[in-house]
């Protein structure tokens, strides 16, 4: 378990909105304490990838793009503690997923279960790329993971486009489950059938929901979330009024809705479809939207409760994998991943994302 690496790498690097990425070959730097070598296997393109590659939100430049990713660990720095979340020990070689994020355990939000929000925090796919500190991101032969990075090792059986969107998509989705509480019995609605919401079509049944309603403005995802768990399905499309008029005579209204989506109708229309009690998860808006209008009368009078989440915390990714090994054969996860690509083909990978707005693009790196 030397701390020497002695390799190069090749990695994608982005510059900004418009312009072309540029691929490199950087030495991997020597590992600091604490730290493992992973070699990138596969990683998926997330919903934030494309905010970024299309200016919808910013990170520093240049940057390497990608964080929903598996690899292998190549070498581990002797000071490392050898195990991953689980107690399961690491060695070379073995198949991993890893949380987004790194931060401070003892910081007061890590303290508080919001681990994600903790000082020193580092993201991986979101950083500056800049001398030795090159390899941070999925679209790259290469990752450095830092100390404090949770860690979780992988069954062999596990496909590895159902197992990259685990650290994110999937552990974001735990998150959003765990933030509106038990929902056995439950009527729940989900707007926005992206990739997080027709997982969250898929862990609200398996969490024993006794109703789903998937509501989108895309007709091809709604049929596709049929075969998720989803029972009623709900087309945006031209006006919110009427789908909300239908949901409410077949439900009576809904005890919690999830907003996967982002925009600010959409969270609207799940506002007016809760029954009294009833909970609004929201997850999606993270970037700048228009303000959201909400009757403040109705919040009181209904005692309704409202809810943000963003990313998850190392319990949530626990879960997010207990439910993934449990469920991997019993939904169609693999297809949610529409097309691969190469990483020389990363320009290509965006622009059919951009262009065909896939659930998931896939990116093979070995």
């Amino acid at each position: 378990m030397s701390a020497t690496s002695a390799k190069n790498g090749r990695l994608v690097l982005f510059d900004g909105p418009g312009t072309p990425f540029r691929t490199e070959t950087h030495a991997v730097r020597t590992l600091h304490p604490g730290e493992i070598l992973v070699r990138n296997i596969y990683t998926t393109l997330c919903g934030s990838d494309l905010h970024t590659f299309c200016g919808l939100r910013s990170e520093p430049c240049p940057t390497v793009l990608g964080h929903e990713i598996v690899g292998e660990i190549v070498q581990m720095h002797p000071s490392h503690p050898g195990t991953d979340l689980q107690g399961d020990t690491l060695r070379p070689g073995d198949r991993i997923t890893w949380t987004i994020f790194a931060s401070d355990p003892q910081s007061a939000n890590a303290l508080r279960g919001m681990p994600q929000k903790g000082e020193g925090l580092f993201k991986y796919g979101h950083a500056h790329a800049a001398g030795d500190e090159v390899f941070h991101g999925g679209l790259a032969e290469f990752c450095i993971l830092q100390p404090h990075t949770g860690i979780i090792k992988l069954p062999e059986e596990i496909p590895l486009p159902v197992a990259a969107t685990l650290n994110c998509s999937v552990s974001t989705v735990a998150g959003a489950l765990r933030t509106a509480g038990d929902l056995s019995g439950k009527k729940v609605l989900i707007t926005g059938m992206g990739h997080l919401g027709i997982m969250c079509a898929a862990m609200s049944r398996e969490a024993g929901a006794s109703w789903i309603g998937a509501a989108d403005i895309n007709e091809t995802r709604l049929r596709e979330s049929l075969q998720f768990g989803v029972d009623a399905v709900f087309n945006m499309q031209q006006d919110t009024t009427e789908p909300a008029a239908i949901l409410r005579e077949q439900t009576g209204g809904v005890d919690v809705v999830f907003d996967m989506s982002g925009s600010p109708a959409a969270m609207e229309f799940g506002i007016s479809c809760l029954a009294i009690g009833g909970c609004a998860v929201w997850i999606g808006a993270v970037f700048q939207t228009r303000p959201v209008s909400v009757n403040p009368e109705k919040i009181i009078r209904n005692l309704l409760t409202i809810r943000g989440l963003h990313n998850y915390n190392f319990e949530d990714f626990r879960n997010a994998f207990a439910f993934i090994r449990a469920n991997w054969k019993k939904y169609p996860f693999a297809s949610m991943i529409e097309k691969e690509f190469t990483l020389a083909e990363t320009q290509a990978a965006f622009a059919y994302a951009v262009a065909r707005k896939p659930l998931r693009v896939g990116v093979r790196l070995t």
